[in-house]
């Protein structure tokens, strides 16, 4: 099964368990740790897609009772959110909660990225009432010499439970929130992202890219002020309000600072990029982000600036929009600072930045860009999240004709 008919395939099966879920009144946190568990399955190529879900009720227990085939029967236990039973049989069975009785209004259809969206807000906002929980249990601890052994004991088992929902949301943030590239002819994408912490890979630093409805692309990078959570849903905010603004049709020019208006009570700093694949013609509208690089296609290095200041900042938005056009073989690379501040000098970082992107710019760019951070992490004295974006572009259709 080809990659496109296989991911079809997987989003498939992730609709129609949100579907059976839904019907059903899970609760959509208890939701995205079934469909994430099975995304994952299929992902190893253990699913046998397309995959035909089979689901009925147990009455006296209360529990949807969901089946998905497996190609064989589970020949070890997996680290999943939410494991199947133990079953010699190839497929994978679920039994989740449902309302005693059955639900009549039928919520409103979503796409793959919106229910994914949902489903993470909700392990959020279940991992923040888990913090919560945990940081009144130690407070309450802190005041009393009396049962200290049994609240220990549930101290412990309160830190488990954290850690085990925080392992939902790492795993959801790395497959929904770093999404993969479209496919578009005659452009070429990357993207390379190492959190400063490997033991908690959320944090501030996420993008977005997809096809507007005339052919160009956007991509939109975003990098939030914190760490942790709370900063990962702040991230999460400005490029959900950045695609919506543009999808209602708002101009580049007025997508930062429209952002700022709707996100008052954060700070980010952003850079969107739009290109027309048909024409090479490249926009850059900026908010207070560093510049993008290009690389040409004969070698020579220049960054991009598109001035302007990032959401939550005093007057918000974009200065003035940056204009070129690329040729066939450039190379336009997008990061955050936690690449060239590696070393506490930014300058000195863009001029070590420009000289490795230009060394890798022939490499395919999945292993180009990991070879660019690595290059550029060799000395670290100040360690932050690191995402890195590239994008070649290969020319328009009528230039690869001429070149046949």
């Amino acid at each position: 099964m080809g990659d496109v008919t296989a991911d079809a395939a997987v989003r498939d099966l992730r609709a129609r368990l949100r579907s059976l879920c839904d019907e059903h009144g899970v609760p959509v946190e208890l939701r995205a740790r079934l469909v994430l568990s099975a995304t994952l399955l299929a992902r190893d190529g253990l699913v046998a897609l397309p995959a035909t879900v089979l689901s009925h009720v147990d009455a006296q227990q209360s529990t949807l009772v969901v089946a998905v085939p497996l190609l064989a029967p589970l020949d070890r236990p997996r680290n999943l959110p939410l494991p199947p039973e133990p079953s010699n049989a190839a497929e994978a069975v679920w039994r989740v909660p449902v309302l005693t009785r059955p639900r009549h209004d039928r919520p409103e259809p979503e796409d793959d990225q919106s229910a994914t969206e949902r489903e993470l807000r909700a392990a959020l906002a279940r991992a923040d009432a888990l913090e919560r929980e945990h940081l009144q249990l130690k407070h309450e601890l802190a005041e009393t010499n009396s049962g200290v052994v049994a609240m220990y004991v549930e101290l412990e088992e309160r830190d488990e439970q954290l850690r085990t929902a925080h392992a939902v949301i790492f795993r959801e943030l790395e497959d929904a929130l770093r999404p993969p590239p479209p496919t578009v002819p005659g452009l070429e994408f990357g993207v390379h992202y190492k959190p400063a912490d490997q033991d908690a890979p959320t944090g501030g630093d996420l993008y977005d890219w997809f096809v507007l409805a005339d052919g160009t692309v956007q991509i939109t990078i975003v990098d939030a002020v914190g760490h942790g959570v709370t900063c990962t849903r702040n991230a999460l905010n400005v490029t959900h309000t950045i695609r919506t603004l543009t999808l209602d049709g708002y101009p580049l020019e007025d997508l930062v600072r429209r952002a700022a208006e709707i996100n008052e009570t954060l700070m980010a700093t952003v850079l969107i990029a739009r290109l027309d694949p048909a024409t090479g013609v490249l926009r850059l509208a900026g908010g207070g982000h560093p510049p993008a690089l290009l690389v040409s296609s004969t070698g020579e290095t220049a960054y991009l600036t598109a001035k302007g200041r990032g959401v939550g900042f005093p007057d918000p938005g974009s200065f003035d929009i940056h204009h070129t056009t690329l040729s066939p073989g450039d190379l336009l690379l997008l990061y955050t600072d936690g690449l060239v501040e590696s070393r506490g000098d930014v300058d000195e970082g863009e001029v070590r930045l420009a000289d490795a992107a230009k060394a890798r710019s022939r490499h395919p760019l999945e292993t180009a860009l990991s070879a660019v951070v690595e290059d550029m992490h060799d000395v670290v004295l100040y360690t932050d999240d690191t995402v890195l974006l590239g994008l070649r572009f290969q020319g328009t259709a009528e230039e690869a004709r001429s070149q046949d």
